[in-house]
């Protein structure tokens, strides 16, 4: 059996010998290279260019500037930017221009000879400022945009929306103790391994190709499409290896920016930014003001919550609507509390866009939550975990907005990392340092949006197998393969997998939101099974008997039940190919089809989601060291419990729940994009911006996986992609407060902020 077994993904010996092609590897004749030149202002309008210097230049062969787009403006739900400004400038580092030239240097000695004519403009660099009755307007022509969700537009806000159940006023009336506060969290940047890319070719009749890092071809063709006012049949795009994406890659300017440049320069073209450009031009996690009440009996039992979010959207809508409609619904977090109002808006500043990061707007409300339900234990004297286990969700309660949740082991998830931490052996505390153990809770989802799989079979009995699930570097490819295997009951060395490629990948929307294994993996399983069908039938006639009386057996056989003899996956595949009924395939695509919101039992206001779902559970537990003479932060051990549903490959969810923690130690105590005054991002390289290595890492993260099958998928499984990387910034922060009594309410707790608050207690 494939499914459960602890498998090295597949593609690991081609990554660990450098065969693996990442898009810098792609290498076309006559290739161009692209140099960008970006906004030095925050806030300006563009009032001319000077180009005939860089025209000039002996190598260059196609400038781009906004004036030569001729398409409306793109984007996601809301139409609001360009491949390349026009008009305004609305950050520092907007692109610009594009010069392609025969190699780098060429093209990076012109870009520096374009000179464009700006008039800066008053710019608006915090929620507060854009916000103000006076504030410059950064999107004066909003309510011309496309927008396939409206709730924007007044003054800086791109996004309002709102979520309750129950009557929150009286139940904070019937409560005994409540508990209010401010909650801040910051810009993170993705800091994947390796920056975004792509190159692109152009061919006789006009079609683009186009070689990318991305998380969904098939998203960035219809992106690219857009923005080149052609027909998706136009273009293809073609899947490299993916060093990594974290949501940072969903949709990238470059990709539609070297389009353009391969069909004005008619040879190929290739663009990959250098870190300190990805910095600049890409995209951060929302930044986010959090303001939370959370009201609960003396015996422990929360009785209502009341939330408000802001969050930072950067100069371009990107994916904050749907951010922010998830922020909100993970703010009731994954507890029974009857009444909750979840308010929200995301508004435009002149700095980078935020759009989507692993976690998905739930990072920010957890750490306000989980921080919370910390504070009304210690105000009631309750065990942090026992508060949890009170009041946790179990199988068949509904989620925020009334959707079902017939799995749910969260009680399970609190028992086993409280028990793993009581059993192991204490570890020393040096001198001077004060040791924490902290606590929280999480909750996800699995199911949303589209996707397909196709599967065949060939001629000498193996499978080709085919989905638009493009592999980030979190094993998806491998867990792909064992699914079909399994189905099937043979090795994965007979499942040949193909690259992601437009032109012929089934559609899938993105790898994103922690649905691959959910979704893509469904659409898998569900397909392979009916092309197993179709195959029992070819048997059934060259046995002789009916499908009842068949079964599957391992290798790729197919025998009449309590008879050795039988016929192979081979001698079936030739009947179909060459004799009776034709080649055996079969695929299976659908959209999330689980149950929707229920307005019945939820106010619901313009949420960016039509639906999703299969909520997945966690807790995690750590030990964190804090040297109460500097204030540094140590975390030196942690316990992650997760469902995954069914583990397909335990080594793989292991390995999603370790680097979702380290990720989320990073958001907890180091990482934080800053902006000066006049907008300049000043954490532009890994020098100014801290990651974690490995000494700022425990060397015992300790992965639980508990199965719960989920009953709307063949095999069982969830995702476990983002929720380990949501529950590590609260925990720390109770760890602390655990430690010394300081309650943080602000992100990143770097040594500095901690010595702060353990100076005010003092």
């Amino acid at each position: 059996m494939s499914v459960g077994a602890r498998l090295p993904r597949i593609e690991a010996a081609d990554k660990a010998t450098g065969r693996a092609r990442y898009v810098d590897d792609v290498k076309l004749p006559g290739m161009l290279h692209v140099a960008l030149l970006t906004s030095p202002h925050a806030h300006a309008r563009i009032c001319g260019y000077r180009l005939d210097a860089a025209r000039a230049v002996v190598g260059v062969k196609a400038i781009l500037i906004g004036p030569d787009l001729k398409t409306p403006r793109a984007g996601g739900i809301i139409k609001d930017e360009s491949m390349v400004a026009r008009d305004k400038v609305r950050y520092v580092g907007e692109p610009v221009a594009a010069v392609a030239a025969t190699d780098l240097a060429t093209a990076r000695r012109a870009v520096a000879m374009i000179e464009v004519d700006y008039e800066p403009l008053v710019a608006v660099l915090s929620v507060d400022e854009a916000l103000a009755a006076n504030a410059p307007i950064l999107h004066e022509e909003f309510s011309s945009y496309v927008q396939s969700i409206k709730g924007g537009g007044r003054g800086n806000i791109i996004f309002e929306t709102s979520l309750s159940e129950g009557d929150v006023q009286a139940a904070f009336a019937q409560c005994e103790v409540i508990v209010e506060g401010i909650f801040e969290t910051q810009a993170q940047h993705h800091v994947y391994m390796e920056t975004n890319g792509c190159v692109a070719d152009v061919d006789a009749s006009g079609k683009v190709t186009l070689y990318a890092t991305c998380q969904s071809v098939h998203h960035i063709q219809q992106r690219v499409a857009e923005e080149l006012g052609t027909p998706m049949a136009k273009v293809r795009v073609i899947a490299t290896r993916v060093g990594g994406g974290f949501g940072g890659k969903h949709a990238s300017n470059v990709h539609s920016i070297t389009a353009w440049l391969a069909r004005a320069a008619g040879r190929p073209v290739k663009l990959v930014l250098a870190r300190t450009q990805d910095f600049e031009v890409q995209r951060s996690r929302h930044p986010a003001r959090i303001w939370m009440k959370t009201g609960a009996r003396r015996d422990g039992t929360i009785l209502a919550r009341d939330v408000e979010i802001t969050t930072d959207g950067g100069a371009y809508a990107d994916e904050s609507p749907p951010v922010l409609t998830f922020a909100l619904m993970m703010s009731r977090g994954p507890y029974r509390i009857a009444n909750v109002r979840a308010r929200g808006r995301a508004v435009y500043t002149n700095k980078l866009r935020a759009g989507s990061f692993r976690g998905f707007g739930n990072p920010q409300a957890s750490f306000a939550s989980e921080s919370q339900i910390d504070e009304l234990a210690t105000r009631l004297g309750i065990d942090p975990v026992e508060i949890r286990l009170k009041n946790a969700m179990r199988p068949n309660d509904t989620a925020f907005g009334g959707h079902p949740v017939p799995s749910c082991v969260l009680r399970d998830c609190l028992v086993q990392v409280r028990a793993a931490q009581r059993h192991a052996a204490p570890l020393p505390v040096r001198p001077g340092r004060t040791r924490g153990v902290g606590f929280a809770a999480m909750s996800h989802v699995s199911g949303l949006m589209g996707t397909a799989a196709e599967v065949q079979l060939r001629t000498d009995g193996s499978i080709a197998l085919s989905t638009g699930c493009v592999d980030l570097g979190q094993g998806a490819d491998t867990t792909m393969v064992q699914i079909c295997a399994d189905t099937l009951q043979v090795a994965i060395d007979r499942v040949s997998y193909s690259q992601q490629d437009s032109d012929s990948s089934p559609y899938n929307w993105k790898t994103a939101g922690s649905r691959s294994t959910y979704m893509t993996g469904r659409a898998v399983a569900v397909a392979t099974a009916a092309m197993r069908d179709k195959m029992l039938l070819h048997a059934g006639e060259m046995l002789e008997c009916a499908i009842a009386d068949l079964e599957l057996r391992a290798g790729g056989l197919i025998g009449i039940k309590g008879i050795p003899s039988g016929v192979t996956f081979k001698d079936v595949a030739l009947r179909s190919f060459f004799q009776a009924g034709g080649p055996i395939a079969a695929n299976h695509s659908f959209v999330f089809d689980g149950p929707p919101f229920d307005p019945k039992r939820a106010s619901i206001h313009q949420l960016a989601f039509q639906n999703l779902g299969v909520y997945t559970f966690g807790a995690h537990c750590v030990e964190v060291d804090i040297d109460e003479g500097t204030g540094k932060v140590e975390v030196r051990r942690a316990w992650c419990a997760h469902d995954v549903g069914r583990a397909i490959n335990p080594l793989a969810c292991e390995g999603q729940i370790q680097g979702g923690f380290v990720q989320g130690i990073g958001y907890a105590l180091t990482e934080a994009m800053q902006w000066d005054s006049e907008g300049w991002l000043t954490t532009i390289t890994l020098a100014d911006y801290k990651v974690p290595g490995v000494l700022d890492c425990p060397a015992e993260i300790i992965p639980i996986i508990l199965e719960d099958p989920e009953p709307s998928h063949p095999v069982g499984a969830k995702g476990v992609g983002e929720p380990s990387l949501v529950g590590a910034a609260p925990a720390i922060a109770n760890a602390i407060c655990n430690a010394t009594g300081a309650r943080l309410r602000a992100l990143p707790m770097k040594p500095e902020r901690v010595l702060e608050e353990l100076e005010k207690r003092k």
